[in-house]
């Protein structure tokens, strides 16, 4: 079992993975792209990682407002998700990405990652973040189960 992780934005997808135990999530890297509209080449990116990778399902972050409501960003996420979907025949779950960039941003700052390299991998990092969230999540729920 590997899952992706995605932080979807305007211009980048930050990506990460999971071990093949689903205990740990790795950032991996980090897709620019020109154009916001313009997701052709982001889109094969992605589905070359799934093959490298072996993956068998994605988390994709979901910008959900502090007031609970679903935004723009969060509509373009949704669009997102059906299309990943039908390209590449994987279950994609939306997970609350609420803060993610921030605390990615916190993480680099302490790691002491000069701020002009950081916004080259806060969203890989952020991507990690995502999927570490929903792993910790999945992990305590199975727990629960036995």
């Amino acid at each position: 079992m590997r899952i992706m992780g995605l932080d979807f934005g305007s211009k980048t997808v930050g990506v990460a993975v999971c071990d093949p135990l689903g205990i740990t999530a790795q950032a991996v890297e980090t897709i620019v792209r020109k154009e916001e509209n313009k997701l052709r080449q982001t889109y094969q990116r992605i589905e070359a990682l799934i093959r490298e990778y072996e993956i068998t399902s994605i988390i994709l972050g979901y910008p959900i407002n502090m007031d609970d409501t679903v935004g723009e960003r969060g509509r373009k996420t949704e669009e997102f998700k059906a299309a990943l979907e039908r390209r590449t025949g994987l279950p994609v779950i939306l997970w609350d990405e609420r803060l993610t960039t921030v605390e990615a941003d916190e993480i680099l700052r302490e790691s002491g990652v000069p701020v002009k390299d950081r916004k080259k991998v806060i969203d890989q990092v952020a991507a990690g973040l995502i999927l570490q969230s929903y792993l910790n999540t999945w992990k305590a729920e199975k727990k629960k189960e036995t």
